[in-house]
């Protein structure tokens, strides 16, 4: 190997602080060099500098940050580019795939004209026809179909949307992907068919991967080196087997203990502090889905029209027979657009549905009125994927999380202040006082998840239905938030409908595992019986494409 594709020497990185005369370093002297086709990951827990680190070397940081050390991409400074050759830096030599896709899709442009806009501005001797067959062909890779080229962002669940996103950061060819979580939506045969394409396009263009993740288990298996990150700093680095073998630092070590802890076999969830399996059918289920559908239309545009194209009919939800009761956890698992998260937004009545039943606590929600819906929902809350969904960037977190009790008028000021306080203490956020004062824009993704756990849970509801809710977390928080689901559903007998896409935490936490697939449940038990003998051909797919931590 020659010269390094890339180096960064003694980075650090520091926010604008107000009047703060000591500077807080958000990356405290990172070094780190990269060759062509190397694999590197970057793993830590939430807040720890990683997407900074790769925001600073894209030169993507608020011109007020203050940056010290050296960026250098095949020998040349990267602070010292010019606008010109950092707008062809970013593309053409780099590109970064960011964690939430919508800071990268126009919500007016369709995702066709994403493509066609970003080709045009690199490769402008491509004439329309080889720019559409080029963006085509990069849209299957990631598998999006040719029939959503006219569609927009908002059609597209988040997962669909993050394979968008990948596709637009593959277009140019780049020598050094820099992948900020790229599958943190995704479900586990998506986010293993992207990867091995990653990791293939790696290896056949020599192309570099910085990959930026909380799960281990992935960068184990796709990654040859890395990189630990704690408190801004790089605590340990090295050949990924080598680390995971014998990891020199504590932190480390906790990340590795808290990622096992989670795919432990022994620690499989059914009936070890749920229901176990015999006592279902004796209960009245507290939830119960019948032949609920929830249909889309996507009508034909004029072109369309003029060749007789029919309009379009999306099972969003087809026909699914469900119950949950009291005190499980029941886990719904699914690839990405399968409809988990439209089914969950069904039976909160987020959106009505266009035939079906959803009775909750005995009442069917689809007969009730607008009002007696609200009123229901404080007994049944919902925690996004995408805490930026329920949290107001101009609400300090003490007001964010008391909302919900003044909504349902359940305490005065005083009271709902003490509340908070105590729940901000649960779910990890201290010193309490500080953090009650904080806005969503003053805290990294996994603190944000975490007042919006901490906001659904306020209310003291029945049942919770969990939408992807650790999926932004690192190893160890992700086992600390685990743990506290478990120890307040105890407390305050909750019951949960927990949708994820990463098999090994349903296993870890879940009575009963549905297994979803276009719109259906193809598969319904309990979860070791799922684990141990599934049935259904998707449930096997979905199994072996999971990365297990053990085989790194």
């Amino acid at each position: 190997m020659n010269k390094a594709l890339f180096c960064v020497e003694n980075l650090r990185v520091a926010y604008p602080q107000g009047n703060e005369e000591k500077l807080n370093w958000a990356v405290d002297d990172v070094s780190f060099t990269l060759q062509p086709g190397e694999r590197m990951g970057l793993v830590g827990e939430s807040g720890c500098g990683k997407s900074t680190l790769g925001r600073a070397v894209m030169r993507l940081l608020p011109s007020s940050s203050q940056i010290e050390g050296r960026v250098t991409f095949q020998g040349q400074s990267v602070f010292d580019l010019t606008p010109n050759q950092l707008r062809k830096f970013r593309g053409e030599a780099v590109a970064l795939i960011f964690q939430d896709p919508m800071t990268r899709l126009d919500p007016l442009m369709t995702i066709g004209n994403h493509c066609i806009e970003t080709l045009k501005a690199h490769s402008p001797e491509l004439s329309a026809r080889q720019a559409k067959e080029k963006a085509l062909a990069t849209l299957e890779k990631v598998n999006i179909p040719a029939n959503r080229w006219n569609q927009y962002p908002h059609e597209f669940s988040g997962g669909m949307r993050q394979r968008v996103a990948i596709a637009l950061a593959l277009l140019l060819n780049p020598k050094l992907i820099v992948a900020d979580e790229p599958t943190t939506s995704l479900d586990v045969t998506v986010s293993a068919q992207i990867l091995q394409e990653l990791t293939r396009l790696c290896s056949e263009e020599n192309m570099a991967l910085l990959l930026i993740s909380h799960d281990l288990a992935m960068v184990g298996e796709y990654c040859d080196r890395i990189g630990v990150m704690y408190n801004g700093k790089m605590v340990e680095m090295g050949d990924t087997a080598s680390v995971f073998r014998e990891p020199q630092h504590q932190y480390t070590r906790s990340l590795l203990q808290a990622a096992l802890h989670i795919q432990a076999v022994d620690e499989i969830g059914t009936g070890d502090w749920g229901l176990g399996t015999g006592e279902i059918s004796s209960q009245s289920p507290i939830l119960r889905v019948t032949e609920l559908k929830q249909y889309y239309t996507i009508e034909p545009n004029f072109v369309e029209r003029l060749f007789q194209r029919e309009t379009q009919t999306i099972k969003a939800v087809d026909s699914i027979n469900l119950e949950l009761y009291s005190g499980e956890i029941l886990g719904l698992v699914g690839e990405s657009g399968c409809g988990k998260s439209t089914l969950s937004r069904t039976i909160l009545q987020l959106i009505h549905p266009t035939s079906g039943k959803v009775e909750f606590l005995g009442r069917d929600l689809t007969k009730l009125s607008r009002q007696e819906i609200r009123s229901s929902r404080r007994q049944m809350q919902m925690i996004f994927q995408d805490p930026h969904a329920c949290l107001n960037p101009a609400m300090t977190v003490g007001q964010s999380i008391a909302d919900p009790l003044f909504i349902h008028h359940l305490a005065d000021a005083t009271k709902a202040k003490e509340q908070v306080l105590w729940m901000l203490e649960k779910v990890g956020l201290t010193p309490t006082q500080v953090y009650y004062q904080r806005y969503p824009s003053d805290l990294s993704g996994g603190q944000q998840q975490r007042v919006a756990i901490a906001r659904a849970l306020i209310t003291r509801p029945k049942l919770l239905i969990c939408d992807e809710p650790v999926s932004m977390l690192d190893a160890s928080v992700q086992s600390q938030v685990l743990d506290l689901m478990l120890q307040l559903k105890e407390e305050f007998e909750l019951t949960y409908l927990f949708i994820t896409h990463d098999l090994w935490l349903a296993r870890f936490l879940c009575d009963r595992i549905a297994v979803m697939n276009g719109g259906k449940i193809v598969e319904l038990g309990p979860t070791k019986q799922i684990f141990a003998n599934p049935q259904h051909p998707y449930t096997k797919t979905l199994l072996a494409a999971a990365p297990l931590l053990a085989r790194a």
